[in-house]
């Protein structure tokens, strides 16, 4: 016996001692033996982590490769049988009560929501010099102030004085200037999940019989689309050679938001054709608008603020179609936009990932707005999108193939990923000859695939993108 506790190292002579101690050979106190359980038991866990991915992609959510299979880090050895012995021991000399104690992990506390808005700031559009300066008299204080060229006004962001309600500082700010809309500032944010993939390059292209090949280019033309996102990474091999002008508004000092959402909806808009990750309208010229910044809790959010200078920026380059997929609650300043904005340009934004039970998120529910919701290759509703009489399209938004913020690509899943599908075919209806925002509501409206309910229903509005009318083939020359 000695001779084996001496080569039998501390682990097993530990395993020893405690097996004796449960068969009543030593007398020590219930709570040392449950402890000792608990840490015996923990030396051999396995990490079953899974988070992270191949590039640096969280995406809110698990490690994926190319393939979609996950991937497990083991922190430790794990020695066959180690777990079942002590189990048994576990079970036999242990009371119920203690056991519990000894193996059950309590869960982590749920965190609270992010914030919706600024805590401590109101925007206002249209406030006049003279308007701004009773306000700053009264305590708040002007932080920024930008000229919206096709608004044809200002937006201020102010700051509220100390000790001042929010609710009743936006009520004083609209009382001292009752011509323009004030609100609060609102947060955005993109909406993506994270779903693995159970195939390679996930067939969402025919799900909505979309025109491959050279075609694209020649039936397309080349629009040029505004997109209002996170940051991208330009030099991913998905943009080699394509048109693609980035531009961030956020304050310099904020910390700059994360690649992954915007890079993956700018590829699958005009991705590269010799990439992995070939774009819907590979000639199109893309201006996107990094409108985002990093939060305080690692999220990434656009304030209604730089939302607003965005859009009115895309609006004067007069793009001819502006992708928005993100979401967040009804602001007066930007619905007012909107509603200018949307009367000449076609607008596309994402109906969200709250749940079928949400609130309508915004922009998407704004009437001007192609609200776009998201389906699976089997042609079902995305379990998470929202729902409502706003909705308009759907398409697909489960396991999309599209870039990765570094290098290759993966699947992508969200309501953020279908709206690129309906932008793109506005761009193509409007290369048809569509002019009016109108006339390519209608066209696209007429051509979906009808589900669900007869007619339009509030989980896929007027169905699901069919592109196949929207770009004829040529036709061939009479002999």
């Amino acid at each position: 016996m000695r001779t084996w506790l001496s080569m039998a190292g501390p682990k097993a002579l530990r395993r020893f001692l405690l097996a004796i101690v449960l068969s009543g050979g030593l007398p020590v106190s219930d709570s040392w033996i449950a402890s000792e359980l608990a840490g015996a038991k923990g030396a051999y866990a396995q990490d079953d982590d899974d988070g992270g991915d191949d590039d640096g992609d969280d995406g809110g959510g698990g490690r994926s490769s190319a393939s979609g299979r996950g991937s497990d880090r083991s922190v430790g050895p794990r020695r066959p049988g180690s777990g079942n012995f002590l189990r048994g021991l576990q079970r036999r000399f242990l009371p119920r009560q203690q056991q519990r104690r000894a193996t059950v992990r309590r869960p982590a506390a749920p965190q609270p929501p992010p914030p919706s808005r600024a805590a401590d700031e109101i925007i206002a559009v249209g406030l006049t010099i003279e308007q701004a300066a009773t306000l700053t008299a009264s305590g708040f204080t002007v932080v920024e102030r930008e000229s919206l060229p096709f608004a044809g006004s200002d937006i201020v962001k102010l700051r509220i004085p100390s000790g001042t309600n929010i609710d009743a500082a936006r009520d004083q700010v609209r009382t001292a200037a009752p011509e323009a809309t004030a609100d609060f500032n609102h947060y955005f944010r993109p909406g993506q999940d994270t779903v693995a993939c159970t195939g390679t390059r996930c067939p969402a292209r025919g799900l909505v019989a979309w025109p491959s090949g050279e075609s694209i280019p020649v039936c397309a033309g080349t629009p040029t689309i505004g997109l209002i996102d996170t940051a991208i990474n330009a030099d991913h091999a998905a943009f080699t050679g394509n048109r693609v002008e980035v531009l961030r508004l956020s304050n310099e000092e904020l910390p700059e938001s994360g690649r992954q959402h915007g890079t993956a909806v700018a590829a699958l808009l005009v991705g590269d054709l010799s990439s992995t990750t070939p774009g819907l309208l590979p000639a199109a010229k893309l201006i996107a608008v990094d409108a985002f910044h990093r939060g305080a809790r690692q999220d990434d959010r656009a304030d209604a603020y730089d939302l607003i200078r965005a859009l009115d920026l895309l609006a004067g380059r007069k793009v001819d179609v502006v992708n928005m997929s993100l979401a967040g609650p009804a602001n007066a300043a930007l619905e007012k936009l909107v509603r200018r904005v949307g009367a000449e340009t076609v607008l596309v934004a994402a109906v969200g990932n709250k749940g079928p039970k949400a609130e309508p998120v915004f922009p998407a529910a704004y009437p001007e707005v192609f609200a776009v919701t998201a389906v699976d290759r089997r042609k079902q509703a995305y379990r998470r999108a929202g729902q409502g009489e706003h909705i308009d399209l759907a398409a697909p938004g489960v396991d999309v193939w599209t870039a990765a913020s570094i290098s290759g690509a993966r699947p992508k899943t969200g309501t953020s990923f279908a709206a690129p599908f309906v932008t793109a075919a506005a761009a193509l209806a409007k290369s048809s000859g569509k002019n009016s925002v109108s006339e390519i509501h209608d066209a696209l409206a007429k051509s979906a695939e009808d589900l669900g309910d007869p007619g339009k229903d509030p989980v896929f509005g007027w169905g699901l993108l069919n592109a196949r009318t929207l770009c004829p083939a040529p036709e061939t020359p009479r002999p």
